[in-house]
């Protein structure tokens, strides 16, 4: 099997393989990895693909996307990963009433869907590296969900040292302590005084300070890496096959990461209608689609912590998608983003993102009613994160097809919120037990790229 390219959507990189966009994270360029050709299969290929157990289905789409760039076992170890998850469906896509679903994504080692994905990019990451002889420093930013399953997949690697940056105060306490508990030699945690954009900021300003690489790989397991949402596309599949026909997907996101994912997804093959993004008071995205104007705003706390972004940074995929794959187009709006903090979008570059994407913005008190009603219609507590996925579901049109509303973490990593619309705590899983009393460790800084750096000096 040949190994596919992979090119930049600013146009200024060359292009490269797997394994090279895996440790790289971000093209030279500032720009994100994308298959030079999307692998297309016929609707006989898809149906085959969503008949097999869910590792077999992940390891599928790994050989699509890979090929031989990195070793046949390290793509079955990957894969493997999945048969660890505590439900033997791994991602289980549970009918509440006639024609709406939930997609459990929170099956992983720490209880939300970012395991799906960096399960397997550990045993990936790792081979590549082996078979370079190089070692690695993994950067993360985190507004949560992301640093906790990081630090699961990646602490005690020979090979990889992992920085974490979250934002102070920011996370829930579960989260926090999933990620500062570890013990790890390889881990260093960062809490930086600003918002996840900050934290998504400095982590991209490191990648492209090629100074920084200097004797050292350098690279990042936010979903700017395109493997990161390689592990994210099977579950799609696996969901389509249980509703039974073409279903609309409505994702709750932050980064729009996953939401791509479910795009891409469709564009190997996938029959599936306009995806629904789903997001919180921090409505970059709906403004975006909805309005036109794609502006930074400062993020505003919310219960669903891990989706308080305002500058989602896979957009930037979907912007150069629409746009007919054209890189100096994506380019120059990036950079005008960049500098001034809003850009205007043109007409025709909208209309074509709209044919596949719309997105919703649901606020605080729909969303702790939601997680309300959830409990007294379906008998389900949900996290303010798949509440906020359902509350936007409420608005699709099921004529269209059956709604499948992602639900990406067990509601036991956000108490708070839970309690504050039920009365009760949830009552957390065996992968969510025993943090409270460890030693946490983390070192808090100012949002400020020198003193990142300084704090980097601890891993060296």
């Amino acid at each position: 099997m040949t190994a596919p390219t992979y090119l930049s959507t600013r146009g200024r990189a060359p292009e490269i393989g797997f394994a090279e966009a895996l440790l790289r994270g971000m093209a030279p360029d500032g720009g994100l990895y994308l298959p030079s050709v999307w692998p297309n299969r016929s609707p006989a290929e898809i149906a085959w693909l969503q008949s097999l157990p869910y590792p077999e289905l992940a390891y599928e789409i790994l050989r699509l996307f890979i090929g031989d760039d990195l070793p046949n076992g390290a793509l079955r170890a990957a894969a493997e990963r999945m048969a660890a998850f505590d439900d033997p469906a791994v991602t289980p896509c549970v009918e509440l009433e006639p024609g709406l679903r939930v997609l459990e994504l929170f099956h992983g080692p720490t209880a939300a869907f970012k395991d799906l994905a960096m399960q397997m990019m550990a045993p990936l990451t790792e081979a590549a590296l082996e078979k370079r002889g190089e070692s690695l420093l993994l950067l993360t930013a985190t507004s949560g969900d992301t640093g906790a399953a990081a630090v699961r997949a990646f602490a005690g690697s020979q090979r990889i040292r992992l920085a974490v940056l979250h934002p102070l105060d920011r996370v829930s306490p579960v989260q926090r302590r999933q990620m500062t508990t570890s013990g790890a030699d390889n881990v260093l945690n960062l809490a930086v005084r600003g918002d996840f954009d900050d934290c998504q900021r400095l982590v991209k300003a490191l990648l492209a300070d090629e100074g920084l690489r200097e004797g050292q790989r350098l690279s990042s397991v936010n979903s700017i890496n395109w493997g990161r949402l390689v592990g994210q596309i099977p579950y799609y599949l696996a969901a389509a096959k249980a509703t039974g026909g073409p279903p609309r997907f409505v994702v709750p996101t932050g980064n729009f990461g996953d939401a791509f994912a479910g795009w891409a997804a469709q564009r190997i093959g996938l029959k599936a209608g306009r995806l629904t993004c789903a997001v919180n008071a921090n409505d970059a995205l709906a403004r975006a689609l909805n309005e036109g104007r794609y502006a930074r705003r400062p993020a505003t706390p919310t219960a669903s912590v891990s989706m308080d972004v305002q500058a989602p940074s896979n957009f930037e995929r979907l912007v150069f998608e629409a746009s007919g794959r054209d890189a100096e187009r994506t380019a120059a709006l990036f950079e005008t983003f960049a500098r001034e903090g809003a850009v205007e979008i043109p007409p025709d570059l909208l209309a074509a993102m709209r044919e596949n994407v719309e997105a919703v913005s649901i606020g605080e008190a729909e969303t702790s009613a939601q997680i309300a009603h959830a409990w007294k219609a379906w008998g389900r507590v949900v996290c303010p994160h798949t509440a906020v996925a359902l509350a936007a579901a409420g608005r699709v049109d099921r004529a269209e097809g059956p709604v499948v509303a992602l639900s990406t973490a067990h509601p036991a990593k956000f108490p708070e919120a839970v309690s504050k619309a039920l009365g009760v705590e949830p009552e957390a899983p065996a992968q969510l037990r025993g943090l409270e009393g460890k030693t946490e460790r983390f070192e808090v800084v100012d949002a400020d790229l020198n003193a990142v750096r300084a704090a980097l000096s601890a891993l060296a």
